[in-house]
């Protein structure tokens, strides 16, 4: 049963992480390989704040989301945008903006690891993690809080783009832009708030990492990106409850493999998952069997 809290922590990072990736591929078209950039500079910025000042649990990740929703909505509307704009449509740009993605990871990691001379950093706060056992189970204060927050925010997100009018508009423009469009959606508007909103949850997932393993690198933000995309893949492009169920997924198998001492196998149970799924399964478990995007 500790193993399979392990995983339950794990995937819960996992999710935290992709769940911005996820909502942003699947609903405006854009696969953002600056997100784990934005992830490790919301937690380094959080780093500097909190080597001046003391900061509260709250404190510190109220920081980190807010850096991570700047950077990634300064990302959409100086780099993506644009890209957009001089694209005949959105296939033409996808090459455009995923070459655009690598280029805008590059100038956070460069800043960080010149920083930090590419030594782990973490985060100095007043919060205090407790271990509780129950049953012969130990599980940090931190480890419940990621768990919590990535079960209710995959959740939430499932319905709120299911049920509320902003979420089934961006459904629509994951399914069919040009119809979407014709029928009033803001397009520009959408993926502005859209970006905004993964970057929080990047800087969110950032700042609980970094307090649950004590430090992260400048490196641990490009290590994560393949993690969700194998996530993504897994779950099916499109699907928010696939991005939950994948995450979960894919930390279990991990967890299995180290607890088969095969740690060195840990990192190719990704690429493993990805190839297996667009083999067996190319829309993956929940996903649609083909999507739209401008």
């Amino acid at each position: 049963m500790q193993d399979v809290l392990n995983a339950a922590t794990l995937g819960s990072i996992y999710l935290l992480f992709a769940l911005g990736m996820a909502l942003v591929w699947g609903t405006i078209g854009i696969l953002n390989f600056a997100h784990g950039s934005t992830f490790m500079f919301a937690a380094f910025v959080g780093h500097l704040v909190t080597t001046r000042a003391e900061l509260p649990l709250l404190g510190v990740v109220a920081v980190a989301v807010l850096v991570g929703a700047v950077m990634s909505a300064l990302t959409q509307l100086l780099a993506f945008q644009p890209i957009l704009k001089r694209a005949k449509n959105q296939h033409a740009a996808e090459l455009r903006i995923l070459i655009g993605g690598i280029g805008v990871a590059a100038i956070p990691l460069a800043i960080a690891q010149r920083e930090t001379r590419s030594a782990p950093f973490g985060l100095r706060t007043s919060y205090t993690p407790e271990v509780h056992e129950f049953l012969g189970l130990r599980m940090t204060t931190t480890a419940v809080i990621i768990v919590i927050c990535g079960l209710a925010i995959g959740v939430g997100l499932t319905l709120w783009l299911r049920r509320s009018r902003h979420g089934l508009a961006l459904r629509a423009i994951g399914v069919d832009a040009e119809t979407s469009a014709g029928m009033g959606v803001n397009r520009p508007a959408l993926a502005f708030g859209t970006m905004a909103v993964a970057g929080g949850l990047a800087g969110l997932a950032g700042a609980l990492l970094t307090l649950h393993l004590g430090a992260i690198a400048p490196e641990t933000g490009d290590q994560l990106i393949i993690k969700a995309f194998a996530i993504i893949v897994l779950g099916g492009l499109g699907s928010m409850a696939g991005t939950v169920i994948g995450a979960y997924v894919l930390a279990g198998a991990e967890t299995f493999i180290l607890m088969m001492n095969w740690g060195t196998w840990v990192d190719a149970v990704s690429f493993g998952m990805i190839f297996l799924i667009l083999l067996a399964r190319p829309q993956g478990l929940l996903g649609r069997k083909e999507v739209r995007r401008t």
